[in-house]
């Protein structure tokens, strides 16, 4: 069983970016655990009680292990000493094989920002002599998600086939009624992220998947994995 952290700056990044790609890792016994840096607010038509309602609803789907809301302000997040300090913290307790980490090119500051947070508190965790609660440790491997405001051309580390799952992904979207109204079809983000796990499904020979980046080079241990 793989211990896995995914870091998003907004309540529904995370499910947009590699909702599905958590359902299966949760299918197949894998502990989740999801860190929201901050709670989405404010936005046109949210407030802080409905999108924590709308998250819980969502990460019963995904089957994660654990939702946390660092709870640093929406729009103004800053790659600063306290959130890289706090996000090691919770690194430093939860110690992930895995780091998931919102793609560092984007249009919003809150996305960049929190990327350039998940590489600094990935190095603060292993830190001594510190202030900061729990024992060092540091994650051997981050992996980049695309939720980005940006239409971007990149060149995937790797693709996660999430077919059998891109269902229950638009379920997980569903839940943020806030964001997208009664039913996201039709909503531009939805669709775009729609139309690219399709895009991205077709290029690997399957219905849907999700992209991911990795600043490391990314290794398989046998064949298999090329199947």
């Amino acid at each position: 069983m793989l211990n896995i952290l995914a870091v998003g700056p907004h309540p529904d990044d995370v499910e947009l970016g590699m909702g599905g790609s958590i359902l299966k890792f949760t299918e197949a016994s894998h502990r989740v655990t999801v860190v929201d840096l901050t709670d989405g607010e404010p936005t046109p038509h949210g407030d802080p009680e409905t999108r924590k309602k709308e998250s819980v609803k969502s990460s019963r789907i995904l089957g994660i292990e654990e939702r946390i809301t660092l709870d640093f302000p929406n729009r103004y997040l800053q790659d600063e000493i306290e959130v890289r300090q706090e996000l090691a913290e919770v690194i430093r307790k939860i110690q992930p094989d895995i780091l998931f980490a919102p793609y560092w090119i984007d249009a919003h500051p809150d996305h960049i920002a929190a990327s350039k947070i998940c590489d600094a508190a990935r190095f603060y965790g292993k830190l001594t002599k510190t202030e900061m609660q729990g024992r060092p440790f540091y994650v051997k491997k981050i992996h980049y998600y695309i939720a980005s405001h940006l239409k971007l051309n990149f060149k995937p580390s790797f693709v996660m086939d999430i077919s059998k799952v891109m269902e229950m992904k638009i379920e997980t979207i569903r839940c943020y009624e806030s964001q997208f109204g009664p039913s996201p079809e039709g909503h531009q983000l939805f669709e775009w992220v729609l139309n690219s796990n399709r895009y991205w499904g077709n290029l690997i020979g399957t219905e849907f998947a999700e992209p991911f980046i990795s600043k490391e080079e990314v290794g398989i241990k046998d064949i298999e994995a090329l199947l």
